[in-house]
């Protein structure tokens, strides 16, 4: 088994900045940049391989070299590969939009649904998001209000500051605030529904597409409660302290803050994605040493044992399933609350 680093695919949405050549060291000529996608096989944007005996590919040809064993065991029980993990900056307000569970969207859009998670890796003083309704309203409520442009009168804004946690479950009304910039793991699926642009255009000088019905047809209309925190509490291990962030049946994501040497054991029932935040780290695993920059990601195959960690660094990890690192059932009650 091993280990080894990608490139990102990039997006130029007309909402990003530049905050993720400057901060995380992206190299791209595209200008604006809104999100770099760290770990994919999606068709719109596969990350590419850039280290190690099958550099140059792209990650779905990596993933067919090495055959669905990198995967794991619990890897293995999805037909398609089932996460995307991306950084985002957003200079400019996301559109309110929703995405569909995997229900409609394999039966409407031939794809995954989308619930996903936010790590706000960084913010300015007053920046804010929007997470579900304020209020229970009606489908019919919803359309007039997309309608006459009186949605967000109905919409949860919520403050944000650096180090939040959102789980965002398909079918929650959502969008990101201007200035933040965040750590997104999701389900793999590029399908969403947007309900309201700010009166924007796109590139070719018309307003972008709007999906009110689907929008309908998908999202929660009641108010979600949440406190935006970890949903476990720190754990210390040496050097290193680590923090459940969120979890639920596509994903299992972890903070860790690491002065000095870690090991972290990668076992035969999921792979693990390391994203680094902060810092700098050399990660090592069966004579494969690799130097890892603040914004890398590196993917390391299911079954790989243990995987030595040594820096003064912070960094996302993500993987299958819920069970541990450290163990599911000191979790399950505030996992049980924020996540379902």
């Amino acid at each position: 088994m091993s280990i080894i680093k990608l490139n990102p695919a990039f997006k130029d949405y007309l909402w990003g900045g530049t905050k993720l050549k400057e901060n995380y060291g992206k190299k791209t000529d595209m200008d604006p940049v809104a999100e770099s996608w760290e770990l994919s096989v999606h068709p719109d944007g596969p990350s590419i391989v850039a280290s190690g005996e099958y550099e140059g590919l792209s990650f779905p040809e990596y993933l067919e070299k090495k055959g669905k064993g990198v995967l794991g065991t619990k890897g293995n029980t999805f037909e398609f590969f089932p996460i995307l993990i991306k950084f985002i900056d957003a200079k400019q307000p996301l559109s309110i939009q929703v995405h569909p569970d995997n229900e409609y969207a394999l039966r409407v859009e031939h794809e995954y649904g989308k619930t996903e998670m936010w790590y706000i890796l960084d913010c300015e003083p007053d920046s804010f998001l929007y997470f579900g309704v304020n209020k229970e309203i009606t489908k019919e409520e919803f359309e007039r209000r997309i309608q006459d442009n009186t949605l967000l009168d109905v919409l949860k804004a919520v403050p944000v500051h650096k180090g939040d946690v959102f789980f965002i479950k398909s079918g929650t009304i959502h969008a990101i605030g201007a200035g933040i910039q965040i750590c997104e793991i999701q389900q793999n699926s590029n399908t969403t529904y947007r309900v309201y642009d700010f009166g924007r255009v796109g590139k070719d000088g018309k307003p972008r597409e709007l999906h009110i019905q689907k929008a309908i047809d998908v999202s929660n209309l009641s108010p979600i409660e949440s406190d935006f925190k970890p949903c476990g509490p720190e754990e210390k291990n040496g050097d290193c302290d680590t923090v459940r962030l969120a979890s639920c049946e596509y994903f299992t994501t972890y903070e860790s803050t690491l002065n000095g040497t870690t090991t972290l054991h990668v076992d035969d029932e999921s792979f693990g994605s390391i994203l680094l935040i902060e810092g700098n780290a050399t990660i090592e695993n069966d004579g494969t040493t690799l130097e890892v920059n603040k914004g890398d990601s590196v993917f390391i195959d299911a079954n790989s044992g243990d995987v030595k960690i040594t820096g003064n660094c912070q960094w996302i990890y993500s993987r299958f399933n819920p069970l541990p690192l450290f163990s599911y059932e000191r979790f399950s009650k505030r996992f049980n609350r924020l996540v379902y």
